[in-house]
């Protein structure tokens, strides 16, 4: 199979840990046409992130939530603060956790384990439209 990119659409989200592999796969079809190959997913943005964790408990979405804000919390002395008080934490969150992730595809499905899912973390409280540049290889 040759290379494929799309260009992934999720609207806007609250702030938080919004599990999204479910939307990934339905957005690129030839997925289910690979055997073996790689989904790089490249977010566009500077103030939401991409991860894999836990998807079986939503206590963990909660809890990977409050964690972030414990590490870059609105109420430190930041000195980029234009574009509002949730911006600068929200870029340091954006750095700490990534823009990007490469996960493998193995008989037509993303090769993820058992608990594992992808999720869109929105860092901003009034987010706009992300997207995520989505390029797969296999055979």
């Amino acid at each position: 199979m040759p290379w494929t990119q799309h260009t992934l659409q999720f609207a806007a989200k609250r702030r938080g840990f919004h599990l999204v592999t479910h939307e990934i796969v339905a957005q690129i079809p030839e997925i289910g046409e690979l055997r073996m190959g790689l989904l790089n997913l490249f977010l566009q943005h500077t103030s939401a992130s991409l991860t894999i964790n836990e998807n079986a408990d939503p206590d963990v979405q909660v809890d990977l939530e409050a964690s972030m804000n414990a590490i870059a919390p609105e109420s430190f002395p930041y000195i980029h603060t234009c574009e509002g008080p949730d911006d600068m934490p929200a870029h340091v969150k954006s750095s700490l956790l990534g823009a990007s992730l490469t996960v493998p595809v193995r008989d037509g499905r993303l090769a993820l384990g058992t608990w594992q899912g992808i999720y869109l973390v929105e860092h901003r409280n009034h987010a706009s439209t992300r997207r995520v540049v989505a390029t797969l290889w296999g055979e």
